[in-house]
């Protein structure tokens, strides 16, 4: 009887145990994500600086990772970067040569990025070819900026791979938030590493209101985010919020659009930013 209750006893305690590491485990966060951005030159990239800030520390208590960012991009070394599965760039670029040579050891050696709106935007001086090859022509694979839309006006985005992870559980279209969308020197469809997410769909022309008329687009095709297969990235084209340039309501620079109170658009980033922090 004795032996009985002894391995019973046993029993008890090995549940107890597995129990235990289960829980540790449900804790333990999926991955850890660093933001890095500026948030000194445009209104509009300021302000959706500070609600990505806001929105993604609610995400990750959500969906159990962890996020933290930082305005020093001196941080932008291996050993800092090797604490963090993701790095996402939210407004700038590295400009720095020890900066841009960490980030692109971290990517070739496995780690995992996203980035918005003007992280692909080369800063060099007008007229002046970028000056960061394999940033924009091997890793992003888009070049330098062209032009864009003006002013920030909502899209109606075409889903291209309804069979990504990243694209799972979206329509076939739907309309982003308000945004300056972007065109690039380089044709991305021509390219074999790069796999084109979102477009532009065509009933989104004409797309702009000017006034300038090349601020508006009426016909083409702009992707608007993409993944490169030879790293572990994605970058979308989102992250300029529509602000009350003009004072026409107040003299306080208002943010009138919102680029994370969009169901669909959130979806999508939710969806890129858990299959970059798989392992």
């Amino acid at each position: 009887m004795k032996t009985a209750f002894k391995g019973l006893a046993t029993v008890v305690a090995l549940f107890a145990l597995v129990a235990i590491g289960a829980a540790a485990d449900a804790a333990k966060p999926k991955f850890k994500v660093i933001a890095f951005y500026t948030a000194k030159a445009d209104l509009a990239h300021i302000s959706f600086v500070q609600e990505a800030n806001h929105w993604f520390p609610e995400m990750a208590k959500k969906y159990n990772f962890t996020y933290d960012s930082t305005n020093n991009w001196n941080n932008l070394n291996m050993a800092f970067l090797s604490k963090y599965q993701v790095v996402l760039f939210l407004d700038t670029r590295p400009e720095q040569p020890e900066q841009r040579a960490a980030f692109e050891a971290y990517m070739k050696g496995g780690g995992a990025w996203m980035g918005f709106h003007f992280a692909a935007f080369a800063l060099s001086p007008s007229g002046v070819p970028q000056n960061w090859d394999w940033y924009h022509n091997e890793f992003l694979g888009s070049g330098q900026y062209s032009s864009n839309t003006w002013r920030p006006t909502s899209a109606v985005l075409r889903v291209e791979n309804k069979r990504s992870d990243i694209t799972k559980g979206l329509p076939a279209t739907f309309t982003a938030a308000p945004n300056e969308w972007y065109r690039w020197e380089k044709n991305l469809r021509q390219n074999a590493a790069i796999e084109i997410l979102l477009s532009v769909d065509t009933s989104s022309f004409p797309l702009g209101t000017g006034p300038k008329p090349n601020e508006i687009w009426h016909s083409g095709d702009y992707p608007v985010a993409w993944r490169n297969k030879n790293y572990r990235m994605v970058y979308v084209n989102m992250g300029h919020n529509d602000m009350d340039y003009e004072h026409k309501f107040d003299n306080t620079n208002r943010t009138l659009s919102y680029t994370f109170h969009n169901s669909m658009q959130n979806k999508f980033l939710l969806n890129a930013l858990q299959w970059l922090g798989k392992r």
